[in-house]
């Protein structure tokens, strides 16, 4: 298999990386305008080019995946697509072209790959499965208190927050956090049906989009949920709290850090839900590399062997214009 990394930045570099630790004998190349990144690309055994185009005609690749900017997602895909290209994409963000490439990837009978990395989480998938079995058996609802943040400028210490695009008002780093988190709490609780919103700019950050937020949501399923997210917190955080009468969950963002409550102990149980897992060092102790690579299974198996992927453009254009309302 010949895969082609458009954008070679930080996530195009993490793709290869993982990509070539699954599968030792596929051949990764890539596409990046910037020379210096496709000069490190060669470094690292990547043929690296300026142009897709160029990329297309010399490699001929089976796949693609657009690792870039999300404000340039849209045209990216549609040049993929159609140059007859499965299309695996990162989170967008932003709908731009959305009608545009499912109906183009549909047309050419093309496996349209979404990204939804904490979709693969280990911990949001048994809290989903507790708090939905919760849900079935006493037919009452659960509630939720989640609380996201990091200090933008810590995002990618090694280049000015200014300089990416979480800097900007339509990917801001605030909808980045939307982006990544909705799509879960929307799989584990169902749809939502009304929001509520309070936000600010409380930092001195120069950035023209409120850093901070309090969200109330309503889910069809009858869950309530609170969520704080913002750019603002010196300290990474990630803190989930699940309850009802007899349910109580507990998670800080990492493997280790999962627990459910024994009422009839008084205690918090810890909850394993991976044997080993892989962290990369620059990044928060949240980010867990298990999550990229079961996604990146999933992608496999959706080329390979039919397989339907956890998450969908049609989905993520609901999640989108939520996320709209509340930064409406």
């Amino acid at each position: 298999m010949k895969l082609l990394i458009i954008g070679l930045g930080s996530m195009g570099k993490r793709r290869a990386r993982l990509i070539k630790g699954m599968r030792p004998d596929a051949v990764v190349c890539g596409v990046d305008s910037t020379e210096s990144r496709r000069t490190e690309a060669a470094g690292l055994g990547i043929a690296a080019y300026p142009s897709i185009d160029e990329a297309i005609a010399a490699e001929h690749p089976d796949a693609a995946l657009v690792c870039t900017a999300p404000v340039s997602h849209a045209a990216i895909i549609t040049q993929l697509l159609t140059a007859g290209l499965p299309v695996f994409t990162e989170l967008n963000l932003i709908d731009d072209g959305y009608q545009r490439n499912i109906a183009l990837a549909k047309e050419k009978n093309l496996p349209l790959f979404l990204s939804s990395t904490m979709l693969y989480r280990g911990e949001t998938q048994y809290i989903k499965a507790q708090a939905q079995q919760f849900m079935a058996e006493t037919g009452k609802p659960v509630n939720y208190i989640y609380h996201i943040g990091q200090y933008l400028p810590d995002w990618h210490p090694w280049e000015n927050y200014k300089n990416f695009f979480m800097g900007q008002k339509r990917t801001g780093g605030v909808c980045e956090i939307f982006g990544i988190d909705l799509p879960w709490l929307w799989d584990a609780f169902g749809p939502v049906t009304s929001v509520h919103v309070e936000k600010d700019k409380i930092s001195t950050l120069e950035v023209d989009y409120p850093d901070s937020y309090f969200i109330t949501l309503r889910h069809a399923s009858g869950v309530k949920g609170v969520l704080a997210a913002d750019v603002v917190s010196p300290k990474a955080v990630r803190n989930f709290e699940c309850f009802g009468e007899s349910l109580h969950l507990f998670w800080e963002g990492n493997p280790k850090s999962l627990y459910h409550f024994n009422h009839d102990t008084g205690e918090k149980v810890a909850v394993n839900t991976y044997t080993t897992f892989e962290h990369d060092s620059r990044y928060s102790d949240n980010i867990v590399e298990n999550a990229y690579v079961d996604e990146l299974q999933n992608f496999f198996d959706v080329l390979e062997q039919g397989a339907q992927p956890r998450w969908s453009f049609e989905k993520d254009q609901q999640v989108i214009n939520l996320i709209e309302q509340i930064e409406a």
